[in-house]
């Protein structure tokens, strides 16, 4: 039986061990990852999924980020990973839909990930056309999802750290 819980301070190594595995060392040089540099996860939103043993065996978190020079208040989704004796079993939609699910309820308005199309617009993302991601990344590769209707129109500017021009 799998389970969805927060992550815990503990996990911490378990989680960046499945990043590695997932993605490689190398993840560490995305761009989005200049968006998490010195900018703590928000904890609440923060999961992870665990086998039978209590082991991890995927992560999502969400960081905080910041739109164009109104500054609007954002989420960044990602990671997310599940490991690969898992993967096809669903537990990367189960930490989507929850992870999403959490962020509208306690009030967050918009979320953003650099990711593929179509996977995400199964859960309700799509091409975002005004926002700047730092660079190098693919603009067709950036995405929104709004969690308060209306919460991206006329949203446009770079996205950055909080507190960071």
């Amino acid at each position: 039986m799998i389970s969805v819980d927060l992550e815990r301070p503990g996990d911490a190594w378990e989680i960046e061990a499945l990043l590695d595995t997932a993605f490689g060392v190398g993840r560490l040089s995305l761009s989005s990852y200049q968006l998490r540099q010195d900018v703590h996860h928000v904890a609440e939103l923060s999961l992870v999924a665990r086998d039978e043993l209590g082991l991890v065996i995927g992560t999502i978190r969400f960081w905080p980020i910041e739109i164009g020079d109104a500054r609007f208040p954002a989420l960044l989704l990602g990671p997310i990973a599940v490991h690969p004796t898992h993967q096809g079993e669903g537990i990367g939609s189960m930490l989507i839909r929850t992870g999403i699910a959490n962020a509208a309820r306690i009030g967050w308005k918009l979320v953003m990930l650099v990711g593929d199309l179509e996977y995400y617009s199964r859960f309700g993302f799509a091409r975002s056309t005004s926002t700047e991601f730092p660079m190098p990344t693919n603009p067709a590769r950036v995405l929104f999802l709004e969690l308060a209707p209306g919460a991206a129109s006329g949203l446009e500017g770079k996205v950055t750290r909080p507190g960071n021009p």
